[in-house]
């Protein structure tokens, strides 16, 4: 395996730790992330002043030659599958996805082929620079397969470590749109009594609890106040459909980003989302408020009805802010036109 040097000198006024000056002096297009800087340091591959540093903490002066050895990136063992997909905006660094509903992000023992980062290692071939050695995707986020809407996806190490500091620290923009029984409103009683459960504003919905895995079915999502992750979900009524409201077309947006997140928290607050079988369940939907074609509709809808419609971020490199956002696909576009 080949390797690349690479040799520069540490600043005026470093910080007092090695790794934390390394990593503010190394050359920005090394594409080294801190976390793959450490690791270096771990494998002696980092040299200050001609002796092998090994020790992260260790004091580093303004004037020092730094010299740090890395092999360059291995091919994975992930299969390139050519399979179409939908960019919305791609550079050097990073690529923005409008993903399918049927789509798996990752391979995974179910799904080992067919996935958005076969597609990926296809469609990106040679830009792929590397993420932790291997040249392959840095997925940062997910959604659910049978989810619709907007990712992004790391190209190299340097983007892959500022995209998923964004992620950790809740500054990443993601809304979605929903198709959810019932309506949220505050002026609900039901919803009162709820724990969890709030209004802000103009009546957006607003859900705080701790999610963990269910003690009942590993596969599943569950609400907890002991035990978990803690969780904030928002979410506001755009229409409604039957009087009364059998159905909303909600927004929701995320203060945190949790495994099924939005669809547990909806169903907590009595309003899962259509089409969920795992979450939201089927309802009887009066005769009187929708018509036979809108009930139908509702009823043999085949997936959760769920889209990451915007998602902004810093660029990870460049610092510009980005938005992007992604229209309805045809199915709950159709939905929402049968209910109307």
């Amino acid at each position: 395996m080949s390797a690349i040097k690479i040799t520069f000198q540490i600043a005026e006024n470093p910080p007092k730790r090695l790794d934390k000056a390394i990593a503010r002096d190394v050359p920005e297009a090394a594409n080294l992330s801190r976390s793959r800087l450490a690791r270096l340091i771990a494998d002696g591959a980092v040299v200050v002043n001609g002796a092998v540093a090994l020790d992260q903490k260790a004091k580093i002066s303004e004037g020092d030659t730094v010299e740090i050895t890395v092999d360059e990136a291995v091919e994975t063992e992930l299969v390139a599958e050519d399979i179409a997909l939908d960019v919305i905006f791609e550079d050097a660094h990073l690529i923005v996805i409008n993903k399918p509903v049927g789509m798996v992000v990752h391979p995974a023992p179910g799904s080992p082929s067919g996935t958005l980062v076969n597609a990926l290692m296809h469609h990106c071939g040679e830009s792929l620079s590397g993420i932790g050695g291997e040249k392959r995707p840095g997925i940062v986020h997910r959604i659910d397969k049978d989810t619709s809407g907007l990712l992004v996806v790391a190209k190299s190490d340097q983007a892959h470590h500022g995209l998923a500091k964004q992620f950790e620290k809740h500054t990443v923009e993601r809304k979605y749109i929903a198709l959810v029984y019932g309506a949220p409103d505050v002026m609900d009683p039901r919803l009162r009594g709820v724990k969890g459960i709030g209004f802000e504003g103009a009546n957006i919905l607003r859900i705080s609890t701790m999610l963990g895995r269910s003690k009942n079915d590993r596969q599943k999502q569950a609400v907890s106040f002991s035990e978990g992750r803690h969780a904030i979900t928002r979410a506001r009524p755009l229409d409604l459909f039957g009087t009364p409201p059998q159905v909303a077309l909600v927004e929701c947006w995320l203060e945190t980003g949790r495994t099924h997140q939005i669809r547990v928290h909806m169903a907590h607050a009595g309003h899962g989302l259509v089409g969920d079988q795992t979450y939201g369940g089927r309802r009887k939907l009066s005769h009187k408020a929708l018509s036979e074609a809108a009930r139908d509709a509702v009823a043999q809808f085949p997936r959760q009805a769920l889209h990451a419609a915007v998602l902004g971020f810093k660029h990870p490199v460049t610092s510009e802010d980005m938005s992007f956002e992604a229209q309805l696909p045809a199915d709950m576009a159709g939905l929402i036109a049968t209910l109307g």
